[in-house]
């Protein structure tokens, strides 16, 4: 995953309004969003390559997403990022207990962002930053950079989503999702990349011959706990290839 905004609003009647965009290579073979076989109950896209994920959530109402950090001076992983949102939701552990145990473990994976939570709760860490912390009510992003740091199409898509909020919709939150604008050069960050790379990857949908958005995924969780996940997939024309939809019932308390 590359790019997630979301609305956490405890308390509200759609306490979680999420959407996000992963950006991998075409070449990677990739699972849909469906339950996974050897695990009942979890639902996600999977990589078939290292046989993780990069957003899921459970019947139980578990939650977890993953951005990787873009740094190439930080050594590569010995262990995949992938099965860090897998552990979580596989777990009976409470979001603050399975992030502190993995920011025991983040040196053995590369540079990431993992956001955890259920209906109570939500919480996050930054590999780098290494201290796990929950998050306050609000509208928040992150990409591959820390929590809400202010590149334009981070701040692009959160301001779209603001408007959204009154009355959340799949369809508005994939037109946001699939927003090609990229930056002025002047406003790109430089995460060592090079211009034409930064360039590449300042747009909130990428396309490119060998990389790109892959899929977007809309979360909306309401206060009793359903659940409707949505992910639609794109080829490498950049074209959208076929939508999966999700309705997960919930129960009060």
């Amino acid at each position: 995953m590359c790019l997630i905004v979301f609305a956490w609003r405890p308390g509200h009647a759609q306490p979680l309004v999420l959407a996000a965009n992963r950006d991998e290579f075409h070449a990677r073979a990739t699972q849909p969003l469906g339950e996974w076989a050897d695990n009942p109950g979890l639902y996600a896209g999977r990589d078939l390559q290292a046989g993780g994920t990069w957003l899921g959530i459970t019947a139980e109402g578990r939650f977890a997403a993953l951005t990787n950090i873009r740094d190439p001076r930080q050594p590569p992983g010995e262990r995949s990022r992938g099965e860090l949102p897998v552990g979580f939701l596989r777990s009976q552990e409470s979001p603050e207990q399975y992030l502190r145990k993995v920011a025991g473990q983040a040196n053995t994976y590369g540079g990431f962002n993992l956001l955890v939570g259920n209906r109570d709760a939500l919480w996050f860490l930054n590999a780098q930053e290494g201290q796990p912390r929950a998050l306050p009510s609000g509208l928040h992003g992150v990409s591959n950079a820390g929590l809400d740091t202010p590149w334009p199409k981070l701040q692009r898509a959160k301001a779209a989503l603001a408007a959204t909020l009154d009355e959340p919709q799949p369809q508005h939150l994939l037109e946001l999702l699939a927003d090609p604008t990229r930056a002025a050069d002047a406003d790109l960050p430089d995460t060592g990349i090079g211009l034409s790379g930064e360039r590449l990857l300042s747009s909130i949908f990428i396309h490119s011959e060998d990389y790109g958005t892959r899929a977007s995924s809309v979360l909306l969780v309401t206060a009793d706990g359903s659940q409707r996940f949505i992910e639609r997939s794109f080829d490498n024309q950049g074209q959208a290839c076929g939508d999966v939809e999700l309705v997960l019932p919930g129960s009060v308390g």
